[in-house]
């Protein structure tokens, strides 16, 4: 009878434990999101529109236009950034790539159509990816906390205060005319997300928490761009020990798989992001 009791008593014994590990996981808390409930819920909200209306006009819109045309697309917008990002690089006090991101924006509106051929690469101005949040970070200013935006998705707090001033500086056209301006905006955030289809299938079958991972992600290569590459890269481990850095070839492996693979960026502002860059 004892020994009946004993095995009946071990399965329970097991499902607690189990319990109890998962309940201290859950309940972990990580400095970087204290707003983790909410951001939670804000990215179940983002994946489930994604999923309804922005992934299903990015496929339309991969299947009608045949590659060269989304090319042009892609550079049009690119082009009407440049002037932004050479204003935030010359705040930073990088003036050499400031004054090429001017040149570019030249050169690519007055020989390359307005901007549907990408000249100025091919005259060695290379395209860069700066914004005010990055600026701010070079000026000192703490990211805050991460947090998830409706429609733009991930953010720190200091990306979201500097995100009207980035999204009117990408758009220096300052179109008066709604309708214009509501087609150019559903263009470019569906040209955006379909540079990014098949993309989600990776991380779906790597995670098995996308939003942890879509979260650490971002982060990172938030910091990576912030300090244009000079990241010493820290990994916990049990023993509290810092782990050793990365090989230089490892390390610039891991930065450009950071610039192919930002995720969720449905407000359409890191467009540049497509040319895989290791640093400026």
């Amino acid at each position: 009878m004892n020994a009946v009791a004993k095995l009946s008593r071990k399965p329970l014994a097991v499902a607690a434990l189990s319990v109890s590990v998962l309940s201290g996981c859950a309940t972990t808390a990580n400095p970087d999101d204290p707003l983790e409930g909410y951001n939670r819920a804000m990215f179940s909200f983002n994946e489930q529109l994604d999923k309804v209306v922005v992934k299903p006009a990015a496929q339309a819109y991969e299947f009608v236009l045949p590659q060269f045309v989304r090319t042009g697309v892609g550079n049009f917008i690119g082009n009407l950034e440049d002037p932004w990002i050479g204003l935030n690089n010359l705040m930073q006090g990088k003036g050499a790539d400031g004054m090429s991101d001017l040149m570019r924006f030249f050169v690519n509106s007055t020989f390359g159509l307005l901007g549907v051929l990408d000249v100025a690469t091919e005259m060695g101005l290379p395209k860069h990816d700066e914004d005010l949040g990055q600026t701010l970070g070079r000026w000192g200013v703490g990211e805050g906390a991460y947090i998830v935006l409706p429609l733009f998705g991930s953010r720190t707090v200091r990306d979201a205060v500097a995100l009207p001033a980035d999204r009117a500086g990408q758009s220096p056209l300052n179109i008066d005319h709604v309708p214009t301006r509501n087609s150019y905006t559903a263009l470019r955030i569906t040209h955006v997300r379909s540079t990014f289809l098949g993309a989600e299938k990776t991380v779906d079958e790597a995670t098995i928490d996308k939003y942890a991972y879509t979260r650490d992600f971002y982060l990172e290569q938030r910091r990576y761009k912030v300090s244009d590459g000079n990241v010493t890269r820290e990994y916990e481990n049990f023993d509290a020990r810092r782990a050793p850095e990365l090989g230089e070839e490892l390390d610039m492996a891991a930065a450009a798989a950071v610039e192919r693979l930002e995720l969720n960026r449905m407000g359409g502002d890191k467009l540049a992001d497509s040319s895989i860059r290791t640093g400026n």
